[in-house]
């Protein structure tokens, strides 16, 4: 045990002190300047997302945080989102040669961005950690078991103050036991394209339990802070956050 903390201990030592966290520091700290406004839209990756009125929300000026294969949707509409976010390495490198390509901001787990070698991207750290709310991104970031509790922990870092979730659907039509890594046979049902996890594509089941209670945390910490968190997604299972009409939170001052 004592052996595991030094060695998780040094590798973020190193990473305080590497050129990647001050890459990531002064581009936070840019990218929070051009924010449009105090609120922001987290667009996960549910089959629900496919309810979206992505023309309104061009239209809107409100910004947004796309998860992981956003950029699937890309086909079927001119909308793109003001950023975009993924941590898990299994998408990384499926969704490599997208990211190295986009022009829009990408936010990568550091590890797998230098791995596959997406030298545009801007890395983060994960934190080997549970239980808490990061409050800056570039000092590490929770997992959380779940790529919206980073996206949640990006959007208060770069200074929004008001922020929805879209497409969060909190249900999966697989089931298994949770984090275990399989192999899709059948067209994907569990995300908003059927090419998301296509079949022979590997990917991680995931841990509803998990994300719950860090959701849970970060709607505790938002709170204090004075930071609402909206689930605008039509319909869904996740009830921890308050729900509110996504036509709603965009007309909104």
């Amino acid at each position: 045990m004592l052996k595991k903390y030094l060695n998780i201990t040094q590798k973020l030592l190193k990473y305080y002190l590497s050129s990647d966290r001050k890459t990531l520091k002064s581009r936070v700290k840019v990218l929070s300047k051009q924010r449009r406004g105090d609120k922001i839209i987290i667009l996960c990756n549910g089959p629900s997302l496919n309810k979206v009125d992505f023309e309104q929300l061009a239209q809107s000026g409100v910004d947004t945080i796309g998860l992981n294969k956003i950029n699937l949707l890309f086909d079927r509409t001119t909308f793109r989102p003001t950023y975009i976010l993924s941590i898990n390495r299994l998408v990384i490198e499926q969704n490599r040669d997208f990211f190295k390509e986009t022009k829009i901001p990408v936010f990568l787990e550091r590890a797998s961005a230098h791995e596959f070698g997406i030298r545009s991207a801007v890395p983060i750290q994960s934190v080997a950690t549970r239980g808490e709310f990061s409050p800056a991104i570039y000092n590490g970031y929770i997992q959380g078991f779940t790529v919206t509790y980073a996206a949640l922990q990006l959007a208060y870092s770069l200074g929004y103050r008001n922020i929805a979730l879209v497409g969060c659907d909190h249900y999966f039509v697989d089931k298994g036991r949770p984090n275990q890594t399989v192999t899709a046979q059948t067209a994907d049902l569990n995300h908003f394209s059927p090419n998301y996890f296509g079949p022979g594509t590997a990917w991680q089941l995931p841990d509803l339990l998990g994300s719950e209670f860090h959701y849970q945390l970060a709607r505790e910490f938002l709170h204090d802070k004075g930071i609402p968190v909206w689930n605008c997604t039509e319909g869904g299972h996740l009830e921890v956050f308050a729900r509110k009409e996504l036509s709603e939170f965009l007309q909104e001052p």
